[in-house]
């Protein structure tokens, strides 16, 4: 995985305004199928972790805890932020093909 490529995809899909980030806006846009890709932080809390990977399994939305709170939030130039959601499908393949470069 190139790491700062898939960073860098996150940071340009939120400058196009496909990404949903905060966990009560993530667990609205899975509810209502507009997530396609979830980036959950691997250091999340317990409660956090559980409420985000039991809707993302119920709606099967794919769920990735590869980065830290502090990549995400750096990523789309935000403070904080937990959990992210790539809600465009075209960006969703930008960052797949990102995940799967060696």
């Amino acid at each position: 995985m190139n790491r700062n490529k898939v960073l860098g995809n996150i940071g340009l899909a939120n400058r196009a305004r496909a990404v949903t980030s905060g966990e009560d806006q993530v667990l609205d846009a899975i509810r209502k199928k507009r997530a396609i890709l979830v980036f959950l932080a691997s250091d999340a809390g317990p409660n956090t972790t559980k409420r985000i990977t039991d809707k993302s399994s119920f709606y099967n939305v794919r769920l990735s805890n590869e980065f830290t709170a502090d990549e995400l939030s750096t990523a789309i130039g935000k403070e904080n932020r937990k959990v992210i959601a790539i809600t465009n499908r075209h960006f969703t393949e930008m960052i797949d093909s990102a995940i799967h470069e060696i």
